[in-house]
């Protein structure tokens, strides 16, 4: 099976991971069949976690392979890097101020993006979906990076990449929780819960294919690249994870969880890649 999966191309390479991926957040989203509601500091140190994944993704898979292909490329080593990783927080905010969506806990009058009479359960799931894009394009240009011609040896591996799918895999276990455990609460049937949960990463084997694609025929974009994903994840992590890990008081909770997910994240990393 692992022959047959290098023998694939970075494509498809990703497509895999970000099937793998999405299956994830779908585990974690028929949590609902087994529980109507997770106690708050559960949730707290699940967000919490992802967010400490997150942020040691962008650094160990993303952001010192963008440093590393720069110099390969003969480019300032922190130009690259610098201007993707603020290129992908700027996509990701003016991403906010034009899709219409909900971040949890939060009444149906806050909902950011164009005004809109979409539904709350709508607009709850929109803000999961566009958040999972950069960790589609991650994953994507992650297998890009491993498919590329250039040194092997300074980051990017096919290692490296299985290693960041892997931890994207597992911070979005409690992702599909955190979209379908509300919807439970208010009402909605564990049927339609599960459904609205898992839809929330359809995106990312989507994303992956388009990143890996793009990066596979304009190679130059490739540091620039990496360093975007790494940008829009962290914007994720601070305007998303940090404050929905915070709400009900267990901010220490979350804390020490983001701490393990990040060491976590990290050893899969460095052992792997």
């Amino acid at each position: 099976m692992i022959e047959q999966f290098t023998a694939l191309s970075a494509a498809q390479q990703a497509l895999v991971a970000g099937l793998f991926t999405w299956s994830v957040t779908a585990v974690g989203a028929a949590v609902v069949f087994l529980t109507r509601k997770l106690p708050q500091a559960v949730l707290a140190s699940m967000l919490g976690f992802a967010a400490g994944v997150m942020i040691a993704a962008s650094v160990w898979s993303l952001l010192l392979p963008a440093i590393e292909r720069s110099v390969l490329l003969g480019l300032p080593a922190w130009l690259p890097p610098a201007a993707g990783f603020l290129a992908g927080g700027l996509f990701l905010r003016v991403a906010d101020r034009l899709l219409p969506h909900l971040h949890l806990g939060l009444p149906r009058s806050e909902s950011e993006g164009v005004r809109t009479t979409w539904e709350r359960t709508t607009l709850l799931v929109l803000a999961i979906t566009l958040h999972n894009i950069p960790e589609g394009l991650a994953i994507g240009v992650a297998f890009a990076a491993a498919a590329s011609q250039l040194d092997v040896s300074a980051g990017g591996t096919l290692t490296s990449a299985v290693a960041l799918s892997i931890g994207i895999g597992i911070q979005n276990f409690p992702e599909g929780i955190a979209v379908a455990m509300p919807l439970r609460q208010e009402g909605a049937s564990a049927g339609k819960s599960f459904w609205y949960g898992q839809l929330s990463a359809v995106v990312e084997p989507v994303a992956a294919v388009a990143g890996a694609t793009a990066i596979t025929l304009v190679g130059g974009l490739l540091p620039y690249a990496l360093a975007f994903a790494a940008g829009a994840m962290i914007y994720v992590v601070v305007e998303e994870l940090i404050p929905e890990a915070h709400q009900g008081g267990r901010a220490d909770l979350a804390t020490l969880s983001a701490m393990i997910g990040f060491a976590l994240m990290m050893v899969l990393d460095v052992a792997l890649g």
